[in-house]
């Protein structure tokens, strides 16, 4: 058995792009548009793993958009986060804060924070190699809302 991706449903395709590629950093590696069954399909990797995704298509992330949603998307409690891990933790947060997204759980201990993207989905970011110094504004940032 070999993992190939985890599919997630995306209400604005641009703005999941803008979220997923643009802050986060992963790269686009496929992409397919289905006009009969009206959706399209994304499908994103980590800088690192690009070339081996596009090599062997796995591990990715797939973005499904359906054109015509109108359903309100929602994960449910079975669903728990996706993880990846990041060269500066406290970087890719400041980062993502200054483009108004929220550090649900900051990396207080400069190792592990949890972010939502815009549909909701629960992102744990964990610092790679060994935690960085904790250090302010982080050590006294407290948690906002759920992830």
């Amino acid at each position: 058995m070999r993992y190939l991706h985890t599919m997630i449903r995306v209400k604005d395709l641009t703005a999941s792009l803008d979220f997923w590629c643009n802050q986060l950093g992963l790269v686009e590696v496929k992409r397919s548009e289905h006009e009969s069954g009206r959706f399209t399909l994304v499908f994103l990797a980590g800088a690192i793993d690009e070339a081996h995704s596009r090599e062997t298509q796995a591990p990715l992330l797939e973005l499904t958009y359906n054109w015509d949603e109108s359903e309100t998307l929602s994960t449910g409690r079975s669903w728990g986060h996706l993880a990846y891990e990041v060269d500066d933790i406290y970087q890719l947060c400041q980062a993502l804060m200054d483009e108004g997204t929220v550090i649900n759980r900051p990396p207080r201990d400069g190792h592990m924070a949890f972010v939502k993207s815009p549909d909701g989905v629960s992102i744990e970011l964990l610092q790679a190699g060994n935690a960085l110094e904790p250090m302010e504004p982080w050590i006294s940032m407290a948690n906002t809302g759920v992830w």
